[in-house]
């Protein structure tokens, strides 16, 4: 391996780092429902109020061993946020590809991401009106807006391609990751505020975390608006008519499966992502769930433990960039995953009520979510063939934060079986390890070089 000098320099264009700079925000726009909502608010509530339905009358922080009707069948209240993720992601996988190959033929694909952007919005700020015992709205709400957020994700990911040299992804990638985390911190802080002294307000409890979830949404198309503007004028690589766009993207997603035999470390790596960001976006997801329902910790502690991983993130995404100029992003990640499987075996055995070694947990997590997340974007732009960047990141956004299956499936099904958050985390360790052992196996330089693009000097 070759030593190189650990400071950063770019080779961006003057006019490629002012598109970067506005490209930044959208991580900070999105960051408040992924952090706020999705990651902290939405899945204790909406168990709450599934196990209101279920178990009228028992106190919340009982075990409810009733099930749910839904369509017939018995769905433990405590699988409902699980299943739900699941279900999200099953249906993204059918529309988010489709997705990826309409917005490589659009002309305008920053209007698509503003589409994406405002209904994902729309659905968030909606979820203000979840109470009472009306789960169901709760479920359609979370599948639109996760929808909406991989949607807009493609997009952008695609984006970043297009205004970034291969040199200077990782540091891209990261630096977009670490504003995502102090947008989200920042508005976490002020949620932090609102669900201690909400009573100052004339709220209760119940009334505060819905108006969280309103504040999140119109976070997310407020500060969407900077991205949005700055990089109106970029047009789509392949434009074709509108009338050809649908033949022609169902045409184009039978040669992207097709054209992965021609690319096999391109699918190696998705095969070893699609294993290792299940389990990070499962032990993401699931976390204040695991929290409050295993370990008994309230809102606000639940809201102190994501902001601390929030700016710990911050930090540790751009550490992993700046370590990945030297050492290579596979590298990187490969080592992030060791720590992923350390945190998620002390996480199944610390005591209830014992928040400072969870808050100790959370610093772990928040060392290795941004870098071994940025740098899965970073090192995945370059195993993809040139002029279709979106219709490769539609399938890398199947299965990218807040869209995991494999991991949320298990962690339902666990949960369903016996009773037990405990059992259900320590079940992702296979995640991480099926997926440590496959990238392991992958040949980035020789990926890259197959699909026709410039290697970085470190890989």
């Amino acid at each position: 391996m070759t030593s190189l000098s650990p400071d950063f320099a770019p080779v961006s264009t003057p006019e490629q780092q002012r598109l970067q700079k506005s490209w930044y925000w959208y991580d900070w726009a999105a960051a408040s429902y992924v952090t706020v909502t999705a990651a902290v608010l939405l899945s204790p509530y909406l168990t709450s109020i599934a196990n209101k339905k279920a178990c009228p009358g028992q106190p919340s922080g009982d075990t409810c061993n009733a099930n749910l009707d839904v369509l017939g069948l018995g769905i433990a209240p405590g699988s409902l946020v699980p299943y739900t993720l699941t279900l999200s992601t099953v249906l993204s996988a059918i529309v988010l590809i489709f997705v990826g190959a309409i917005a490589d033929r659009s002309a305008h694909p920053i209007r698509l991401l503003g589409v994406f952007t405002y209904t994902g919005a729309t659905a968030a700020s909606a979820m203000v009106f979840i109470g009472g015992t009306n789960w169901g709205l709760g479920v359609i709400l979370a599948i639109a807006a996760n929808l909406s957020l991989g949607a807009a994700l493609i997009v952008y990911s695609a984006i970043m391609v297009r205004i970034t040299p291969p040199d200077d992804r990782d540091h891209v990638s990261s630096r977009g990751w670490a504003y995502g985390y102090l947008g989200g911190g920042s508005l976490l802080a002020a949620t932090l505020v609102l669900l201690l002294f909400y009573d100052k307000i004339g709220l209760d409890k119940e009334g505060a975390v819905r108006v969280s979830f309103l504040v999140a949404g119109l976070w997310w198309a407020f500060f969407a608006i900077i991205p949005l503007r700055g990089l109106a004028h970029l047009k789509g690589v392949r434009v074709e008519a509108t009338s050809s766009v649908i033949r022609g993207s169902v045409r184009q997603l039978r040669a992207t499966f097709a054209s992965l035999g021609s690319y096999p470390q391109t699918k190696r790596f998705l095969f070893a992502y699609l294993f290792y960001n299940d389990g990070m976006q499962t032990v993401i997801a699931v976390a204040s769930l695991y929290g409050s329902k295993q370990l008994g910790f309230s809102e606000s502690q639940l809201v102190v433990t994501i902001l601390l991983v929030q700016f710990v993130a911050f930090f540790g995404a751009l550490a992993f960039g700046r370590l990945a100029y030297r050492h290579g992003a596979q590298r990187m990640i490969y080592s992030s995953l060791f720590l992923w499987t350390a945190v998620v075996c002390i996480a199944c055995f610390l005591p209830e009520k014992q928040f400072v070694l969870w808050l100790l947990v959370a610093v772990a997590i928040g060392l290795v979510l941004g870098g071994s997340q940025s740098l899965s974007r970073s090192l995945y732009s370059g195993l993809i063939p040139a002029g279709r960047e979106s219709e490769f990141f539609s399938l890398y956004q199947a299965m990218e934060r807040g869209t995991s299956w494999l991991g949320t499936l298990v962690f339902g099904l666990v949960y369903q079986w016996f009773r037990d958050y405990r059992l259900s985390i320590v079940a992702l360790v296979i995640f991480f390890g099926v997926g440590a052992i496959a990238l392991r196996g992958v040949r980035v330089r020789e990926g890259i070089v197959a699909a026709g693009n410039t290697p970085p000097r470190v890989v």
